[in-house]
């Protein structure tokens, strides 16, 4: 390098603030493309099974598409089916997905305020106070540095436990690790053959993984925002008490629900003891935030609960968070503009802070074309296999699309096109959403001349 050039970091620096203000959606389906790709190409490699032989090319990219996406749906087993030096590769996978997802999603954000107007962005600044946040280095390292930390105190929880179950100190220590960065990353992939089912029961095992789901769902905006202010709830921003209280009114009902369907299902709770069925009902509530793991049979599971499951799934998590779906904003701005409507009120208010119009514009535009990407995998999953129903089919396009990984085992045999079709909609449905939304805010038409306006009957 030339004596005065720039180096490699700043430069590398320059261009992600280049690309993240000028064109965000490339920016983020180029990352990913690029990741998933590598990953692909590193999982075909013969030591990456333990048979020593090549994967099929659709395994190969579900996987890699899967882990890259933190979704968590397979088409072989993780644990029996990769070697260990494959589970590693998924491992960075998942742990790349998830720091990119936090990243680019903050960067799209970044690249949204700065075009916004300068007494809106003082008012912005003035409320988070994450002003600092304007720097991409400081940014990616405060990034990397929450998320390594959640990580390594929740795998420092898990370790003693699978220690105590029947495990070495390498294979109790590899698997704190895995379940720690698969949770908080919400990627839902399991690095053994029997997966949770061993713990359905075991407090000290899911508690830790809820909770890193949970944390892990919410965003980075959010999670720096209440560390900031943790003894200050009214200093917390609006974006902050709307995913909090939308997430756990949604782990809430969804437990609630989940627990009164499946009460008496002889081939999930009925077999437990309360204490095993409130856990497993906290379990799955928790889970379509995105987690994706399970301690049940999610096949055995009855239609009603698929069914709930699936709006669950569909919403997803916080946003710039790991999680998929719409996000928990995008339904919360959707109902207050709801309860607005049906009070008579002018504007959509929220903890003492007006909402603007382009927000909620922005959601019903993220709803709708999310609804329309899970319409169209349907269809075209159910143009190719005459095997499975609607309900089966669907729950997994919507895991799929939320990058949730809930599957009633229906992925690995399903036809090859078909492992394409949902291949395409887990990139989708993490790039594509947060794209979309980056895309509408960005996009601000200033017009001389408005039409005169009528109201058309709704309803």
């Amino acid at each position: 390098m030339a004596r005065g050039g720039p180096g490699v970091t700043v430069w590398l620096r320059e261009f992600v603030d280049r690309s993240a203000r000028h064109s965000p959606a490339r920016l983020a389906l180029g990352v990913f493309a690029l990741v998933i790709g590598i990953v692909t190409v590193l999982l075909s490699a013969p030591w990456s099974t333990t048979s020593g032989h090549r994967p099929d090319l659709v395994d190969a990219l579900f996987t890699a598409t899967s882990a890259s996406t933190v979704t968590g749906l397979v088409v072989v087993p993780t644990g029996s089916y990769w070697s260990t030096a494959g589970l590693v590769v998924i491992l960075v996978a998942i742990q790349i997905g998830g720091l990119g997802v936090m990243t680019l999603a903050s960067l799209l954000g970044m690249a949204v305020s700065r075009r916004i107007g300068l007494t809106q962005r003082l008012l912005v600044s003035s409320e988070t106070k994450e002003t600092r946040l304007g720097e991409v280095g400081s940014l990616i390292r405060t990034v990397v540095i929450t998320s390594v930390t959640l990580e390594a105190f929740i795998a420092l929880v898990l370790f003693p436990r699978f220690l105590v179950h029947n495990e070495s100190a390498g294979e109790a220590a590899w698997h704190a690790t895995f379940y720690a960065v698969s949770a908080f990353n919400n990627a839902g992939f399991v690095p053994t053959t029997y997966g949770l089912d061993p713990f359905v029961s075991d407090w000290w095992v899911l508690l830790p993984i809820i909770v890193g789901v949970f944390i892990g769902s919410l965003g980075f905006p959010v999670i720096l925002n209440v560390t900031r202010h943790l003894r200050e709830p009214r200093r917390w921003s609006l974006h902050s008490k709307l995913t909090i209280t939308t997430s756990l009114a949604l782990v809430v009902v969804g437990a609630v629900l989940i627990a009164a369907l499946e009460w008496t299902n002889p081939e999930t709770f009925a077999p437990l003891d309360f204490s095993g069925t409130a856990l497993s009902s906290l379990f799955a509530g928790v889970m379509p935030r995105s987690g994706g793991f399970s301690t049940v049979d999610v096949g055995q599971m009855r239609q009603s609960t698929w069914l709930v499951t699936d709006a669950l799934m569909f919403v997803g998590g916080g946003s710039a968070s790991t999680a998929g779906g719409i996000k928990v904003t995008t339904l919360a701005v959707m109902l207050l503009a709801i309860i607005a409507e049906g009070r008579g009120d002018r504007d959509v208010e929220a903890y003492g802070r007006r909402i603007p119009r382009a927000a909620l514009q922005v959601a019903i535009a993220v709803t709708m074309v999310s609804a329309t990407f899970v319409l169209v995998a349907s269809l075209l999953l159910l143009s190719m296999t005459s095997t499975y129903g609607l309900d089966q089919v669907l729950l997994e396009v919507i895991s799929a699309f939320a990058t949730c990984g809930l599957s009633t085992g229906i992925t690995p045999h399903l036809p090859e096109n078909a492992k394409y079709v949902l291949v395409v909609l887990m990139f989708i449905g993490r790039t594509g959403t947060m794209t979309l939304a980056a895309a509408l805010a960005l996009r601000n038409r200033r017009r001389v001349i408005r039409l005169p306006e009528e109201r058309p009957i709704i309803g």
